[in-house]
């Protein structure tokens, strides 16, 4: 006798029943997992959006002998010849004309002197995530 070689119809219909399983399995799951990255992506944003914002402003309130002058929606840094103004308008925020921020709800800034020294105070809204932080000129 001759030996029969190939796939029965039950063993295909067993491959093809256990293969749909495993694909609807690893569908679900990535669906569970790009959905919880969306959400996290959606949290981190504004915070995000802040450190960006804040990676920047440190530079210029820590360099040396620099002036500044302060509007509601602005902020201007004046170091010899160089310019840098940051502004706040359009649900954004602008260096030199720049965009640097997004999706901001809200950023002011004003400016006082304490002892000596100048203080300027950022209200930074993003999202649900909201920060006041006073940032000291080094003269």
């Amino acid at each position: 006798m001759k030996s029969q070689k190939g796939i029965t119809l039950i063993s295909l219909t067993i491959y093809l029943i256990s293969f749909t399983i495993i694909v609807g399995i690893i569908a679900s799951i990535s669906g569970f997992f790009y959905g919880s990255l969306r959400d996290s992506n959606v949290e981190l944003d504004p915070i995000s959006e802040y450190i960006t914002f804040n990676t920047f402003f440190s530079k210029e309130v820590n360099t040396k002998n620099i002036e500044s002058q302060c509007g509601e929606n602005y902020i201007v840094f004046i170091n010899g010849d160089s310019l840098i103004q940051y502004t706040f308008k359009n649900n954004s925020i602008y260096r030199n004309n720049i965009k640097i921020c997004k999706d901001v709800k809200e950023c002011t800034f004003s400016q006082t002197a304490e002892n000596g020294k100048q203080k300027i105070t950022v209200l930074f809204k993003s999202g649900d995530y909201e920060n006041e932080q006073i940032y000291v000129i080094q003269n």
